[in-house]
């Protein structure tokens, strides 16, 4: 097969099995941070950061066909993985200011994030206010040309190392929901900022806690404007639930390829379960195609949690099959590369991003048009 994409696939593979790093990435801490913004460098210098922004923006303005090839062979050659301490400012941060921001925010932020300069991280769930962002408590009041945050973020990811914040709180308490909420860029070195790790069940301290103790931000930094925060959010969520991840998933149909590889003849039942994941995989990989191909030109909308949702459970079957193929003490499953970690890591995928009951509350009335449950 011959043609531009068929050209564009070669240029994209020959670059990778010459560029992509032989070893691992660090769980976890400074390392895992110089990885990262290494590799993004490495991708920069290349040309392909921000392959999906916009020319005029420091992109590489691909069409969402060339996006698919590129995540094939991302996948293909072993790639880091994109949950990443990378992921926010590359799939959340960057295109929300790309839709949201002002033309100064976007001049002096992106820029940055696409060479590799800063890392971002997630100030959305609250200890009391996880999927629910309608109850964060988290509050900001103005002074002058200020904001002054108070309040506690938590299972914001990475928060130990990055320089921003994509920060969503309360700026007016007697609003409701959707005029309640302000999206603002918080620095991270700001005076009043706690940040303690959290040890996850899996081994290393990914997520963080996050306190404000009179944090003050430029009312300049607010994006999509004062208290219209519910609006941008859902933005944000919206590239996070649809193709963010989908180097992420093609990685994992072919991880079902090697497990149906490594299974035994005279496992039947185990090989019939692993042909149904590969079946799954495929038809969960078509349908982000297809919803990747129709929102080219638009914003994702909220059909984006049918496919955020099949893939979060669709990674838990996989490991758990591998475990069960393997053995909890073989050489595939130890450690911080094994199976076992990956198995315990994705138990998350069903809560980061909205939880499957608030994914499957979505589908059922943004998607369905069902009534709305009792809340």
């Amino acid at each position: 097969m011959t043609g531009p994409i068929s050209a564009f696939r070669q240029e994209a593979r020959r670059w990778l099995e010459a560029n992509v790093p032989s070893e691992p990435s660090p769980e976890d801490g400074p390392a895992s941070r110089e990885y990262v913004l290494n590799w993004q460098k490495t991708q920069a210098r290349g040309g392909w950061a921000g392959i999906a922004w916009p020319k005029e923006l420091g992109g590489r303005g691909l069409s969402v066909l060339e996006q698919i090839v590129w995540f094939e062979e991302y996948a293909r050659a072993g790639a880091p993985s994109p949950l990443n301490a990378s992921f926010v400012m590359l799939n959340h941060a960057g295109p929300t200011l790309i839709a949201c921001g002002t033309p100064e925010q976007k001049a002096y932020h992106l820029p940055k994030i696409l060479s590799g300069d800063v890392l971002w991280c997630q100030g959305f769930s609250e200890p009391g206010a996880g999927s629910d962002l309608g109850s964060l408590k988290c509050r900001g009041r103005v002074e002058g040309d200020e904001l002054v945050i108070d309040g506690t973020k938590i299972w914001s990811s990475f928060a130990d190392v990055a320089e921003w914040q994509e920060l969503l709180i309360r700026t007016d308490p007697t609003a409701s929901t959707s005029k309640a909420l302000t999206w603002v860029i918080c620095p991270m070195d700001a005076p009043g900022i706690t940040v303690r790790p959290i040890r996850t069940m899996a081994g290393p301290h990914k997520y963080c806690e996050v306190f404000y103790d009179g944090v003050r931000v430029p009312l300049a930094n607010v994006v999509g404007g004062l208290n219209n925060g519910w609006a941008t959010a859902m933005s944000t969520l919206s590239f996070e639930r649809g193709t963010a991840a989908l180097a992420l998933l093609i990685g994992y149909t072919l991880k079902v390829e090697q497990l149906l590889a490594a299974c035994p003849q005279n496992r039947p039942e185990l090989r019939l379960r692993l042909a149904r994941l590969r079946a799954e995989g495929a038809s969960i990989r078509a349908a982000t195609y297809r919803f990747a191909l129709d929102c080219e030109d638009s914003v994702p909308d909220a059909s984006g949690s049918l496919m955020r949702l099949s893939f979060a459970e669709f990674t838990q079957r996989v490991a758990a099959a591998a475990i069960d193929l393997y053995g909890i003490a073989a050489p595939e499953v130890v450690g911080m590369h094994g199976w076992g970690h990956d198995y315990l890591d994705v138990f998350s995928e069903t809560i980061a991003g909205g939880t499957a009951e608030i994914q499957r509350n979505i589908i059922a009335e943004r998607v369905l048009g069902l009534p709305k449950g009792p809340r």
